[in-house]
């Protein structure tokens, strides 16, 4: 896996592909369609944002490569990369439980707060690419 040159991308399989941390200065795509839902991307080395509808999904500090996002009403998995440990907040129900999985390992339960935004910090580097996966309880 490698930075997302195009900045955001459809895969062959139907999942999303976004984030480029060797960036300089702050990079956007505005309007990207995913089946019926528009995106927007903002990257660089210091963060990586991703919206749905206006609407947070993922950030994380510093700026990572996000391959194959898939999000289902009860999951959320991905595999990132980046130059360094990164803190990645994402986007899910209020107030809702979740086990949380790290390259395939359970990292333990955790409850999103009122806003639904739930934070993990991810072991990365050079050449490393990590599975997160986040399941509803």
């Amino acid at each position: 896996m490698s930075v997302i040159s195009e900045l955001i991308r459809t895969e062959a399989d139907g999942k999303i592909s976004f984030g480029d941390y060797t960036l300089a200065s702050k990079t956007k795509k505005d309007n990207f369609a995913h089946g019926t839902d528009l995106y927007k991307v903002k990257t660089f080395r210091e963060i990586t944002k991703l919206e749905c509808n206006g609407s947070f999904v993922y950030e994380s500090v510093p700026g990572t490569a996000v391959n194959g996002l898939d999000i289902t009403e009860n999951e959320v998995s991905f595999q990132v990369e980046g130059p360094e440990d990164a803190e990645i907040t994402l986007g899910l129900s209020d107030s809702t439980e979740y086990e949380v999985f790290i390259n395939g390992e359970n990292a333990g339960t955790m409850k999103t707060n009122l806003g639904g935004k739930l934070t993990v910090s991810v072991e990365l580097g050079a050449d490393s690419q990590t599975a997160v996966k986040i399941v509803k309880k």
